[in-house]
Formats: structure tokens, C-alpha cells, sequence
């Protein structure tokens, strides 16, 4: 079930920054970006993702960007972050099966240099 949007302030002349983990085709951030639009117009609209994995559909572009990380379209990448899951790890999941991980900490993406 889908429930609406509830933002307890206005947005009108507000400056917004949109947070999402993998940014990917751009779909979802043009949805949310519907959205916002829907509930005022905003000074501005920024973007930030923790990934970057290319492959866009749509005229989308991060303005903040943890990594750039480019991929296949037939592979799959997860976040895990640790206050959910228990660990900050960005794993890319191929076709095939095979699984590579690169955990992060405090500083970046400094742990398991298989990517």
C-alpha cells in the first residue's frame, strides 16, 4: 500500500537536498522530485547519493556523490549501513552469482579492495 507524502513544514523558497542510496536509471529521483514539486516550489533541489553506479535514463545528475562506481545492467548493488544492518558495506551482485564486496568505515571505502 502506498500512503502519501507528509513533510510538517513548507518547502516553498526552501532549499532541498534529496538523499538516496544508489542512483541508478534516475526514475526515482524524478519521482520524488514530482513529489516535492506537488507539495511547493522549492528555491532549489540538490542531490545526494552514496552510489553512483551510471547507466542513466533520464537528464539526471548528483550534485554530491559518495562513489562512482561504474557497473553492468545486469548487475545488482545493495547498501547496507550499519545503524540498519549492522555493517556499511556496498555489495555488487553479477549475473552469474559472484559477489563482490567492499565494506567502508569512517573514512571511505578503505576495506576489502576486491571491487
Amino acid at each position: 500500500m502506498v500512503s502519501g507524502t507528509d513533510i510538517p513544514v513548507s518547502i516553498v523558497g526552501k532549499y532541498v537536498v534529496l538523499v538516496d542510496d544508489v542512483l541508478y536509471t534516475g526514475r526515482s529521483v524524478r519521482a520524488a522530485m514530482d513529489a516535492l514539486i506537488d507539495l511547493g516550489r522549492p528555491q532549489s533541489i540538490q542531490l545526494a547519493v552514496l552510489i553512483d553506479r551510471g547507466h542513466r535514463e533520464l537528464p539526471i545528475r548528483a550534485d554530491y556523490a559518495g562513489k562512482n562506481i561504474p557497473s553492468s545492467r545486469h548487475e545488482e548493488i545493495q547498501v547496507h549501513l550499519v545503524e540498519t544492518d549492522g555493517i556499511d558495506e556496498v555489495t555488487i551482485i553479477s549475473v552469474n552469482g559472484n559477489t563482490l564486496t567492499k565494506t567502508g568505515n569512517e573514512s571511505g571505502f578503505a576495506h576489502g579492495e576486491s571491487l
